[in-house]
């Protein structure tokens, strides 16, 4: 046996390792990294009721609506939910970290937009104590190294990958329409996904009119590979919200849910009445009126 395959041989008995699947073994449900909502069906061992997921770890999903139709406070809002595991924003959306990493990658945005993204997160997160929050803008590097640089950070983050975001992956490719480049790129993040046992969620532009996913031959690998194609649409009865809608599932669908962006710039899930920054900055101007009236008197 020659060299090369010996070194050929080598390499399928990894790949044998690693694809093999054994139907004897007991295989458990991919952690969740978030869910809305809850199922219950019928087993031999009784009912079981559980999470409906909108994503879970070892998979990827991708967020799909026209232009200008707050794709990225809606990546903010699932961020702040993954972040605080549950926060007022997000309602009945649950998020599972576990102590592990939000990675968060910004390729269309420079460093002050890009920022202002991430510090969005950051305001809305209920968690006093972020713990690992990675953000990175990727604008001024070319597509090849923004596929290298995340494969680099989820490699470089060993077994504390959970969510990670990347906002757009349009900009991973030259061209969304060569069908080799595409196919590719989704089968790097689905690779990446596996092996680093974390969600990718990603997101792509839809033409106004059209019912395919996104653009060129990637939208068609996206939408055939996800765990989940999340649609957002703007909402019938109220312009100014946005509605979610579970186009695909490999599960079962999370309920239709609308959002929309408060006067601080904060997007929450429509129904929440209870506005959390709102609540703060009353609190805090009562404060500080009291405050300023106490001084003036011991003054006077």
């Amino acid at each position: 046996m020659t060299e090369k395959e010996t070194t050929e041989n080598m390499l399928m008995e990894l790949i044998k390792e690693e694809c093999s699947v054994d139907t004897a073994d007991i295989l458990e449900y991919p952690p969740l990294a978030l869910s809305l909502g809850n199922t219950t069906i019928q087993t031999k061992s009784g009912n079981l009721t559980f999470p409906i997921p909108i994503a879970t770890m070892g998979n990827i999903s991708v967020v799909t609506a026209p232009p200008k139709t707050k794709k990225t406070f809606f990546m903010s809002l699932l961020a702040s939910v993954y972040l605080s595991d549950q926060n007022n924003f997000g309602a009945d959306i649950k998020g599972y970290r576990d102590d592990k990493c939000l990675v968060h990658f910004d390729t269309e945005q420079g460093s002050w937009h890009a920022q202002r993204v991430f510090k969005r997160v950051q305001d809305m997160s209920s968690n006093k104590q972020l713990g690992c929050y990675q953000t990175y803008a990727l604008r001024t590097i070319n597509y090849k190294q923004r596929l290298e640089f995340i494969e680099y950070i989820l490699k470089e983050n060993k077994d504390k990958n959970g969510l990670v975001l990347i906002d757009g992956i349009a900009d991973l490719v030259s061209d969304v329409n060569n069908i080799e480049e595409s196919n590719l790129c989704v089968q790097k993040l689905m690779q990446l996904s596996a092996r680093h046992n974390c969600h990718i969620m990603t997101v792509i532009h839809q033409n106004f009119g059209s019912a395919k996913l996104g653009t060129g031959h990637l939208g068609s690998f996206l939408e055939k590979k996800a765990e989940t194609v999340i649609q957002l649409e703007t909402n019938t009865t109220n312009k100014e919200w946005v509605t979610a809608i579970c186009k695909r599932s490999r599960g079962y669908s999370f309920e239709t849910f609308s959002f929309s962006v408060n006067d601080f710039g904060l997007p929450y899930v429509v129904g929440n009445l209870y506005d959390p920054l709102e609540d703060f900055v009353i609190k805090k101007t009562i404060n500080k009126d009291m405050n300023e009236q106490i001084e003036a008197n011991f003054n006077t």
